[in-house]
């Protein structure tokens, strides 16, 4: 299994089924990620220990934040919720702005990664619906922190919500830029066009209900998404 900062031996059309074969992060692996990302604030050193203690308390995070809020959740709810002494909960843990920081930054850190994943692409157009792909992909896979950071945002202290925001728009402008050198649109155009496409990858991860309900899988939503866009650039080429 290839780095987190490895290019993806993927071609630009790819399934969910290639894609949790190729990357290195998955619904696991993420636990050390977070891990080795946060070791400086964790005290709990024994990295098995760790990592089973970090899904108990994410886990847990998001069933409540989804039943109550997350504005609403306590430290003591946590503990309640995990079976973790408060001590414990500290090991890892000393504030819920802490938890939510860590939460934005393993998103950003993905989004980040989805450019260094596809950037062996060569056709700028074939880069921007690999990226749109991975980040469906990656939203599937990990649906609870995606809806969490849409959802949450708002809530965060300002530092961290100016972080979520730049990594949003940080995405968008990879996007944009690289429809930018596909040539057939202006910058302008490019943007919205960017900013479209991301809307409809957050649709997937904040209304799974509704595609469910329809049968509509991941890979066809995708499929869907990429036509839009390539139409658009068409139009102009």
């Amino acid at each position: 299994m290839p780095t987190t900062a490895q290019a993806l031996d993927l071609p630009a059309k790819f399934s969910f089924a290639d894609f949790r074969r190729a990357t290195p992060l998955d619904e696991t692996s993420l636990w050390g990620v977070i891990f080795d990302r946060n070791a400086h604030r964790i005290s709990v050193k024994r990295r098995d220990t760790a990592l089973d203690n970090l899904q108990r308390i994410f886990a847990a995070t998001f069933r409540l934040a989804n039943d109550s809020g997350f504005q609403a959740m306590t430290l003591r709810d946590l503990c309640r919720e995990t079976g973790m002494s408060m001590g414990g909960l500290y090991s890892y843990i000393s504030s819920k702005e802490l938890l939510s920081a860590m939460i934005e930054d393993v998103i950003r850190y993905l989004c980040e990664m989805l450019a260094e994943w596809f950037s062996a692409i060569p056709d700028p157009l074939d880069r921007v619906e690999a990226v749109l792909r991975g980040h469906l992909c990656l939203s599937e896979m990990l649906q609870p922190w995606f809806f969490f950071m849409y959802l949450e945002t708002r809530t965060l202290p300002p530092e961290q919500r100016r972080e979520s925001m730049a990594s949003e728009l940080g995405i968008e402008k990879h996007i944009a830029d690289t429809l930018a050198a596909q040539g057939s649109l202006s910058s302008s155009e490019s943007q919205l066009l960017a900013s479209h496409a991301l809307a409809m990858v957050q649709d997937w991860h904040l209304k799974r209900w509704k595609y469910s309900a329809a049968g509509v899988n991941v890979d066809t939503f995708a499929d869907s998404v990429v036509a839009v866009v390539r139409a658009r650039v068409a139009v102009r080429g």
